[in-house]
């Protein structure tokens, strides 16, 4: 049975982690003490859900959290410091503090170790999220214990919810574009300007071609501009949008 710990105080265990090339030893008291943290724990670095929703959502809502007095986001997986390194560098995680809890003491004290032996993993943590004040847990959420990685309830949104039920998650925007187009920049420029952020995906690389775009969007010019899933399109078509929703 997967232990809610809500009320209680974070397993005290020490981190060997690897901070600038060196290998640096950090306690549970500086990590929590005196913070409002949010940390998700998860059963891999690089797997699939992982890596597609899981920790992109806690990084894309990072400035929200901490608008809400959010000291510190903490991704946590039983993986060790190099891989947990390597993965934030791949996933552009510059919003959240990866921790590997390499021997899984952390996990073991808060009781969400699983074996997880039948994928060749070995021992893992349960996916959950918790909010902590100066040490203490308040929040917990814990996905149900059913065969599987169940991915319901610890995600960066119902975390939110229950901090700030009113708080505006940032929109999510898609510009489409290709080297050397200045309607690019200029449509890259104007999001820019309205202090939003945005993902860009690039013609020619990663499989995306012109038959791509076309595809998603019905159109083989760039930009192409989606603000959340909606396909705004052009430059000017954005410049227009921006002029009549103030964001």
């Amino acid at each position: 049975m997967l232990e809610n710990r809500e009320g209680q105080s974070v397993p005290q265990v020490v981190f060997n982690t690897r901070i600038n090339n060196e290998w640096v030893q950090l306690s549970t008291d500086d990590l929590f003490k005196g913070k409002t943290v949010i940390l998700f724990a998860l059963p891999g670095a690089f797997t699939p859900t992982c890596s597609s929703t899981h920790l992109p959502r806690y990084n894309e809502l990072a400035q929200v959290f901490k608008a809400e007095g959010v000291d510190d986001i903490i991704c946590l997986s039983v993986n060790d410091p190099f891989v947990m390194e390597a993965w934030a560098g791949d996933q552009h995680a510059e919003n959240i503090s990866m921790l590997p809890d390499g021997n899984g003491d952390f996990s073991r004290g808060m009781g969400m170790l699983v074996n997880k032996s039948d994928l060749g993993f070995g021992e893992r943590s349960w996916r959950y999220s918790m909010l902590v004040r100066d040490g203490v847990i308040e929040k917990m959420f814990i996905e149900p214990d059913v065969p599987g990685d169940p991915f319901e309830v610890s995600d960066a949104d119902t975390m939110l919810k229950y901090l700030a039920p009113e708080a505006a998650a940032p929109k999510r925007i898609t510009v489409i574009g290709k080297p050397g187009c200045s309607h690019c920049t200029r449509a890259k420029a104007a999001l820019k300007d309205h202090g939003l952020k945005f993902e860009e995906i690039t013609v020619g690389s990663h499989g995306i071609s012109l038959a791509t775009l076309h595809a998603v969007s019905g159109r083989g010019t760039t930009p192409q501009v989606f603000i959340e899933g909606e396909l705004v399109g052009s430059a000017d078509e954005l410049e227009a949008w921006l002029a009549k929703n103030a964001l």
